[in-house]
């Protein structure tokens, strides 16, 4: 049976390269919302002599990734997943934001998981946001209902962002949901850990994608400023998840791996410096 790679927001950028890579040894089904967007990259795959497919779907929406889920099945082995998908601050408002990045999260893990076997693993995309949200401000009560009520775990997050000042809510709402999908990742691993399947996460710094761009200098400096003073690019980040989602990593799980080209550690310096 052949092994199947699902890669969501596989058009462009990270997952793209992670698709790819992982297409040498995988079937590819690449996911996301904009169908034009979806086909372009699977010619481009296809010239490269990948086998990939695409199928358009709302993360958002549980039922159109439960479509996802049947359909990938009834392809292959379902190994490999990169949940790749997510809008940054300047792609929609603070709602849409935890809509997409945190219950998309959720939807794509739950569901994907009932699909795979023993040997697989999803691999969430998080962000070095995550790391720029005190532990004493990370709503861990609100997201512990993630695991049992999903409607109330979003409405409590748009409580949190209600009582945020309008200019800070799409940045807070993006940090918000990126600190999630490391929480949740945790949480993933234990619960589908005896089953075999390994859930981890990547937190990428400031890449040179699209996504990237569009936050413009303020990411561009956090990169600049940090230990290797660059920023990423897609395929550095892209070879690594290949390795984090491959046999050889078969102990790691329930961990986020930060690879930022030290740019936290820079952030970490100067908060450090400015307190003594």
């Amino acid at each position: 049976m052949e092994n199947i790679c699902i890669v969501t927001g596989g058009g462009s950028g990270i997952g793209f390269e992670a698709a790819r890579i992982l297409g040498k040894n995988h079937k590819v089904i690449l996911v996301g919302r904009t169908v034009s967007k979806l086909d372009g990259a699977i010619d481009k795959l296809k010239a490269q002599g990948i086998d990939a497919q695409s199928f358009p779907a709302d993360i958002s929406d549980r039922e159109s990734v439960k479509k996802l889920a049947a359909y990938a099945a009834e392809q292959g082995n379902v190994k490999t997943v990169i949940h790749a998908a997510g809008i940054s601050p300047n792609m929609a408002d603070g709602e849409k934001i935890l809509e997409i990045n945190a219950m998309g999260t959720i939807n794509v893990n739950e569901e994907l998981a009932e699909v795979m076997k023993a040997g697989s693993c999803i691999l969430n995309v998080s962000s070095m946001a995550a790391y720029m949200l005190p532990e004493a401000h990370s709503p861990k009560q609100i997201y512990r209902l993630s695991l049992k009520d999903t409607g109330a775990f979003l409405n409590g997050l748009t409580q949190v962002l209600a009582s945020i000042p309008e200019e800070s809510k799409r940045g807070s709402a993006y940090t918000i949901s990126k600190n999630f999908v490391v929480w949740f990742t945790e949480k993933m691993a234990l619960k589908y850990g005896k089953k075999g399947i390994r859930v981890v996460s990547i937190a990428p710094g400031t890449i040179r994608t699209p996504m990237g761009e569009l936050e413009g200098e303020a990411a561009s400096s956090i990169a600049l400023n940090g230990a290797l003073g660059r920023l990423g690019e897609p395929e550095e980040i892209a070879r690594m998840m290949a390795f984090i989602v491959s046999d050889e990593c078969s102990y790691l799980t329930g961990v986020d791996i930060l690879y930022d080209g030290g740019s936290i550690a820079a952030v970490k310096a100067m908060q450090e410096e400015n307190q003594q």
